[in-house]
């Protein structure tokens, strides 16, 4: 007889769970009361890069370590993902942070203005010097998630709003999760979509700045994504005006036609971290919590779905997320 599981939450944690449990002929259904992916989820505000290198200037040699296998993860179940690496540039007067940057991102390749203006023509003449990540990559989240809703639908995992469990309980609701981990807490992440017909870029771009850093990242009909902060807050409901601002600014330095461009959204969510900012799977009486992707949900929650199923079917303890991985 197949295994049960019940997931509680369908973002990118629970989605990716059911994914990885199914594909091992497990049985599971799915509960979360807001119904399919939605702007409800944390996730569906995601910038959807697979960039580990990148992350690797700030965050934990394990963070890097674990986040090289995601493409291949997303693109094996389905997801269309597009490889065409990480450019980074700064201003002229941030210089200094371009090269702290390949301090601690050695793997990057320097790029001088006439090799960004091939990489990206649109940028020509605008930044003197940059860095690229060829090996990384990134997705649509909106798009990445429902195929993975309908995928998991199509295969016979049953979609709830509210149900009884049944067999093991894997808990993937995020920062609703909180009451019960004490130690999860909520990082502030805002956003900004806009349209601008006269920019192209064919991969996520970022602009470094001492203060007000920018990811944007390029999606279908001339949209992009522009993103995000990081603050220190569980609110989830509230963008405020200064956050927006940065933003702008900095996608308006990149770029000067994106003053003309098309407001179509403002988001804001919380994303759930643990005090150093990595994952957590944990066992209690009657449940196992797989949480506290921080701001690397896309990137982490197929090493968290992966681990997570081999210590439900093969008793096989999960991987450490603090080995050293340098």
């Amino acid at each position: 007889m197949a295994a049960e599981f019940t997931i509680l939450g369908a973002g990118v944690a629970g989605l990716a769970m059911a994914t990885e449990l199914t594909a091992r002929g497990a049985k599971v259904q799915m509960i979360d009361p807001a119904g399919a992916p939605g702007d409800h989820a944390c996730s569906w505000w995601a910038g959807g890069m697979l960039a580990p290198e990148c992350e690797g200037a700030l965050t934990e040699p394990a963070i890097v370590h674990h986040g090289r296998a995601a493409a291949d993860w997303w693109e094996g179940h389905g997801a269309q993902v597009i490889r065409n690496g990480t450019l980074v540039v700064a201003l002229g007067r941030d210089t200094s942070e371009l090269r702290m940057f390949q301090r601690r991102v050695p793997a990057a390749e320097g790029l001088d203005a006439s090799q960004i203006a091939d990489l990206e023509p649109d940028l020509e003449g605008r930044f003197r010097q940059g860095r690229y990540l060829r090996n990384e990559a990134h997705l649509d989240p909106r798009e990445t998630l429902a195929h993975l809703h309908s995928q998991l639908s199509q295969s016979g995992t049953v979609m709830r709003s509210d149900a009884s469990v049944e067999g093991t309980l894997i808990d993937c609701r995020g920062l609703t999760a909180r009451t019960e981990l004490p130690d999860l807490r909520g990082v502030k992440g805002e956003m900004v979509v806009v349209r601008c017909p006269d920019v192209t870029l064919t991969r996520p771009v970022r602009l470094l700045h001492p203060r007000f850093p920018l990811y944007i990242v390029p999606r279908a009909g001339s949209v992009f994504m522009l993103g995000a902060t990081q603050i220190e807050s569980g609110e989830r409901g509230r963008a405020t005006v200064r956050s927006v601002m940065e933003l702008l600014n900095a996608a308006y330095a990149l770029h000067p036609a994106f003053g003309e461009a098309e407001l179509l959204e403002i988001g804001v969510d919380a994303r759930p971290a643990f005090p150093d900012n990595q994952p957590r799977i944990r066992r209690t009486a009657d449940r196992i919590y797989a949480n506290g992707l921080f701001r690397h949900g896309f990137l982490l929650a197929p090493t968290l779905a992966r681990m997570t199923t081999k210590l439900l079917l093969d008793g096989q303890d999960p991987e450490d997320w603090y080995e050293d991985h340098r």
